[in-house]
Formats: C-alpha cells, sequence, structure tokens
C-alpha cells in the first residue's frame, strides 16, 4: 500500500490561505482554496504552479473539497476554477454553496471597487465558479469515482462548517476545517464517529489555548458593554457576518431585554448588508442550527431581533452612547474598519475583538497595542480607545482538539492552520501524552505518513522479543564490565555476536531526506517486537547547537559516533521527565568489535531490564543511522524516544 503524501499551499504553520493537497491511492484531493487576509500582492492566494506550471490542473486534481464559507478558506476558489482554469469536481455543504458567494462578491466589490485591483476575478467567474460545486449533506457519502469517496460531519464553527473524511482503498484521511468542540448559543458541539483514519488535519488557531467558562466571558462581555455605554462611549463589536454576529447579538438581545437602563435608550445596530442577509441564511437552514434554536423556532425567531437595528453610515457621526457589531472581524476592510476610523481617537469608546486576528490585519495591530496605525497609503490613525480581546472564537481551544483527537482515534495527525510556536507545543504534547506520530509542515513542505507499515498500533515486528532483551541484557552485562576492566572479555563478544548477528542490527532501513519507517516483518515471524532506523544527516541538540557545520557533509566528519549518542542521552534525560535514561559508554580504548555506545530509556524505577525498556545504538553499517529497538510492553516509552527523535535528529 503506498504512502499518503501530504503539502499544505497554504496554512502550513500559519493562520490564513487554507490550502491542502493529499495524495494517496493515486487520487490528488485539495481541501480548502483560501486567501490570506493579511497580504493584498501575490502571497494572497495559494501557490498553484506547485500543482502545475502548465496549467494541467484537471489531470493532476480529482476533487476539491471546501470546508466552510470563510474567506481563507474559499476566498481563492473563483480564482483557481475561472483564472487558472480547474473545472473538476468542487464538494461542499448545501449552506456553505449558498452563503460563499455572497462574502465572495463581497470581497471582489472591497478589493477592485475600492482598492481599485486589477488582475482580480469578477463576478461572473464568482457565479461560473459556483455552478461547478456539487452540495453534499451531511454524513452523506458521495463516490467522486470508482476509488475515491468523502463524508461530510458537522463541524460547528459556522453554518454549514463542515469535516471532510476522505477514502480510497482501504486508506483515509480526516480533515476538519475549523471546528469547535463547545456548543454556543446557535450552534451545536461538533462530531464524528471513530473512524480512525490514517491520518487526522486538524486546525491549531488555539493551540495552546484552554478557555475557562463560557458564562463568565459572557458575563464579562455584557459587563464591559454596558460600564462603557453608561459613561457615554460607543462600543464597536467587529464581527465575521455569519457566526460571531448571530451569537452575540442573541446574547445582547436578551441582556437588553433585562436591563431598564438600556432597553429603548441605548441604541444597537448591525451592520447592513451581509449581516441582515445572513440571518436569512439562517431562517433557511435552521437544522443546522443547535437544539435550543430549532425547538423554538415554531414560536419564536430568535433571529427577529427586538432591540436591535439596522446600521445606516450617517449613524457613525451620531453623538451619544451605541453598541454597534460590524463586519469584517479582523478590522481589515468593510464597515468595521470605516466606524474604527471614526471611533479610534476617543477613550471614552471601546472595540472589542472577540476572535482570532490574523498577523498584518488592523486588528492584530490593535490587538498588539499599536498607538498609531497605517491603515493605508493615505490613511494614519492615533488609537486612543479601550482595546478588548474576549474570546468568543468559534475555534477549539486546546482541551477540544485533544478532545476530537480522542474521538476519532488517527494514527497520524497533521497540525495546519495555527502558529508556529504554539504547533510545536501542541505536537510535543500529542506525542507524549498520546502516542500519536504528529507533523506541523511549512508551506509547501511535504510530509509521508501510512503505508504498508501502518497497523493497528503504527508498529510492525522485526525481532523476536526475547532475541532482543537477550541483547540488551547481554550488552548491557558486558559494557560495565568491559568499563571495570578495560579489557574485553567473553561477555563483551558474546554482546557483539547477539547485537550483530540479530535482525536488530543486521538490516539497516536508509530512506534519505524521508520522514523515519517502519520495517515490515519478516515471513514467519509473529511476536510483537519492534525496531526503527533514523538516517542522521544533523544531530540538533534542543539548546540550538549543532553538531556539523555543513548541511550536506556527513555529520561523521565533524563529530564521533559515541559523542552523538552522549549528547543524544543529555536530550533524552530533558525532554522525558520521569523516565530512567541510562548512557553506557564504551572504554577509550576499544580492541573489541563494539562500533557504538548504546542508550537504554526505560520506566521501570529499580533500572532493570523489562518489557517497558528502549534501546538505541549507533548502526556499523551505514555509519549514518540510529537504530531504536523496543518491545510490546514500551509502546508508550518508545512513543516519547521517537518523538523527541523526531525533534532532534534532521
Amino acid at each position: 500500500m503506498s504512502e499518503i503524501k501530504v503539502v499544505p499551499l497554504g496554512a502550513g504553520q500559519d493562520v490564513g490561505r487554507s490550502c491542502i493537497l493529499v495524495t494517496m491511492g493515486g487520487k490528488n484531493i485539495m481541501f480548502d482554496c483560501g486567501m490570506h487576509m493579511g497580504y493584498s500582492d501575490h502571497r494572497r492566494f495559494p501557490d498553484f504552479t506547485y500543482i502545475s506550471r502548465s496549467g494541467a490542473y484537471d489531470t493532476n486534481i480529482d476533487c476539491v473539497i471546501i470546508s466552510h464559507f470563510h474567506l481563507d478558506h474559499c476566498g481563492a476558489l473563483p480564482h483557481f476554477t475561472e483564472i487558472c482554469g480547474y473545472s473538476g469536481p468542487i464538494y461542499m455543504t448545501y449552506p456553505t454553496k449558498a452563503i460563499c458567494p455572497i462574502l465572495l462578491e463581497d470581497m471582489r466589490k472591497v478589493a477592485v471597487e475600492r482598492k481599485g485591483e486589477t488582475n482580480f476575478f469578477t463576478s461572473d467567474d464568482i457565479r461560473n465558479c459556483m455552478k461547478k460545486v456539487i452540495p453534499i449533506d451531511l454524513h452523506q457519502t458521495v463516490k467522486v469515482d470508482e476509488e475515491l469517496e468523502i463524508k461530510a460531519y458537522y463541524a460547528g464553527h459556522v453554518l454549514g462548517a463542515a469535516m471532510f473524511q476522505v477514502k480510497v482503498g482501504n486508506q483515509s484521511v480526516v480533515y476538519t476545517g475549523d471546528y469547535n468542540m463547545t456548543p454556543d448559543r446557535h450552534l451545536g458541539a461538533a462530531w464524528i464517529d471513530r473512524c480512525r483514519p490514517d491520518l487526522l488535519i486538524t486546525e491549531t488557531t488555539y493551540a495552546t489555548t484552554v478557555r475557562g467558562s463560557k458564562r463568565a466571558r459572557e458575563r464579562d462581555f455584557l459587563k464591559k458593554v454596558h460600564d462603557c455605554v453608561r459613561d457615554g462611549g460607543k462600543v464597536l463589536i467587529p464581527v465575521f457576518a455569519l457566526g460571531r454576529a448571530q451569537e452575540l447579538c442573541i446574547l445582547i438581545e436578551a441582556y437588553w431585554e433585562r436591563m431598564d437602563d438600556l432597553r429603548g435608550k441605548i441604541p444597537v445596530y448591525f451592520s447592513a448588508g451581509l449581516t441582515e442577509r445572513a440571518i436569512e441564511y439562517y431562517k433557511l437552514f435552521i437544522n443546522w442550527t443547535n437544539e435550543k434554536i430549532r425547538t423554538t423556532f415554531v414560536d419564536r425567531n430568535m433571529f427577529d431581533f427586538k432591540y436591535i437595528d439596522t446600521f445606516q453610515s450617517h449613524f457613525v457621526d451620531e453623538p451619544g452612547p451605541m453598541v454597534v457589531f460590524a463586519s469584517p472581524g479582523m478590522l481589515h476592510a468593510g464597515i468595521s474598519l470605516q466606524v474604527f476610523k471614526k471611533w479610534c481617537h476617543d477613550p471614552k469608546n471601546m472595540v472589542i475583538l472577540p476572535g482570532y486576528c490574523v498577523a498584518g490585519t488592523v486588528g492584530a495591530k490593535v490587538l498588539a497595542g499599536e498607538k498609531q496605525i497605517q491603515i493605508d497609503a493615505h490613511t494614519r490613525v492615533n488609537v486612543n480607545l479601550q482595546v478588548k480581546n474576549l474570546s468568543f472564537s468559534a475555534h477549539a481551544d486546546a482541551k477540544g482538539i485533544m478532545q476530537l483527537i480522542k474521538m476519532c482515534e488517527p494514527k497520524n495527525v497533521m497540525l495546519v492552520h495555527g502558529e508556529k510556536s504554539k504547533m510545536k507545543v501542541l505536537k510535543r504534547r500529542l506525542e507524549s501524552e498520546m502516542g500519536v506520530r504528529t507533523f506541523d509542515p511549512a508551506n509547501g513542505e511535504a510530509i509521508w505518513c501510512g503505508g504498508g507499515q501502518d497497523k493497528e498500533k503504527t508498529t510492525d515486528g522485526l525481532v523476536s522479543g526475547q532475541v532482543l532483551r537477550t541483547s540488551w541484557n547481554t550488552v548491557r552485562e558486558s559494557l560495565l564490565r568491559w568499563n571495570e576492566s578495560g579489557e574485553p572479555d567473553g561477555p563483551s563478544k558474546a554482546a557483539h555476536g547477539a547485537i550483530g548477528n540479530s535482525p536488530f542490527v543486521g538490516t539497516v532501513l536508509q530512506m534519505p531526506g524521508q520522514p523515519l519507517h517502519i520495517l515490515p516483518p519478516p515471513k514467519g515471524l509473529s511476536d510483537g517486537s519492534h525496531r526503527l532506523s533514523y538516517t542522521l544527516k544533523k544531530y540538533v541538540n534542543p539548546f540550538g547547537d549543532i553538531l556539523g557545520n555543513d548541511s550536506s557533509e556527513d555529520i561523521f566528519r565533524s563529530a564521533s559516533q559515541n559523542h552523538i549518542l552522549s549528547q543524544l542521552s543529555t536530550t533524552l534525560k530533558e525532554y522525558l521527565p520521569g523516565a530512567q535514561v541510562q548512557y553506557l559508554a564504551r572504554p577509550s580504548k576499544p580492541t573489541g568489535s563494539f562500533e557504538s555506545d548504546v542508550i537504554l530509556v526505560h520506566m521501570d524505577e529499580d533500572g532493570s531490564i523489562s518489557d517497558r525498556q528502549v534501546s538505541l545504538q549507533m548502526a556499523a553499517e551505514p555509519q549514518s543511522a540510529i537504530l531504536v529497538g523496543w518491545c510490546d510492553g514500551a509502546d508508550d516509552v518508545a512513543g516519547r524516544v521517537v518523538a523527541v527523535l523526531n525533534c532532534v535528529v534532521k
């Protein structure tokens, strides 16, 4: 079975321009086709030349799947279809298909009619693009062809958002798009069954954040709004047209209903156009909302607001307190930016940013505390208003990401749509706590996983447990005796025979420039012991010390095998709290036939050799491989060791 190859063209160690290419079983799937909200040059769209420099996109892409209607996930789609020329199938849910063209047209107007950009897709391009879309229902399995099938799962996040499972033969990949594991006031929580995919590709916008009580956040939000308008200030709440606008409007509506000093005295507005039309889609797709909204819909439509009116542009200059919901949510364009420019000078006023802001947007600069912000080539503003950031974002937090991974039980995990430093933290946590192999590639960087070597436990037998344990025991005993006497003796030769003639060292897997691979078991060998081999070109100390000056130069020209293992032993001690790491050094004048030192890692307090032990040794031939061996009982320890090696062996 072939391996699964994945390349992010966008959202690799970044938030924005989501576009993930997956190749498996000879099929090529593109997940999302978004734009980057922080750029207006060539970096705005994914680099589609990676797929084809000749424009042969139809032959190189079997289908495109759009997870939801946010522009960082669908904003480049008309460009890809109408300008680049892709004409193959495109899949998305019914609400996404209905709402996508509205957001795309609004973006086009801002880019072309307000900013004067050229070489941008047209209104006709948007319409022609959407004609190619095939809508899909939740939990419906759609066959793209005889081998490729897709299935959608509820993702929460926004109306119509879906996670997608793609299958080709016996291989499968789940792509989450953006999702929320916590239900809110208008949408339910994301859900997926225990489908055990070969790879889960998950967003990580809030990779290291664990949110507190949602009720506490709501109370804090309402108090800040109330305090500001009571003191005569104006409150701007930048929101995406669909999602946070509806949730926070429901919250404000209920609060205004209860408060006599606000009701009928302090106006609340939402920006006309997109948000107003969006509410009509919530009414149309009521089955995609949460249970409370569905059950009360017969008696009362919660989106018919009594205390919230449509915003008119001249309201921005009116005196007195008011609350305005305006899109977009990152202050990068549109009405929210226009209102911000008018109100940002007055310290009585307040802006509440309820979600994530991509680097480069005005919203991100405001959150960073900048007091002077360049809006465009002609506009620079002083920021004196109060700035608040309350996380009402509809993305899963760190706890929610872990929850989804446990829910579907993937063999491998790939992290996208997040900040690089935070993804690194989450990657280490997933590998150490859950023992799942995790990738976090940058844009344009390929990863490989799956393939014939991936079994239920993602490890395959190579050498019997008894042989491996005997090898470890013999090596340990002989090396200890060797260190005491300084001369080789019978046990040291026996140790060499046990290791040198066993499959543990006899066959070395060499995959230069490739991820680690697990060797398949020889025929007739069924008991559960395992061996990995890493190709070693550089050993990177976690504190930044690199052994070897030239990445193309063999590491052994600048560092000995034993020095590398000694450094690796120190690294393992740092990275594996609670584990016992023993570095069994060979003597300075070896006359025997040992080729390298040995590292033993185990979780047994008394230091004994047991089924929970992992062994690392430098291979003699070729000299650029580290061998890792363990038994069935040491899967958890081995998983932690492998996690460290993935970080420090390049």
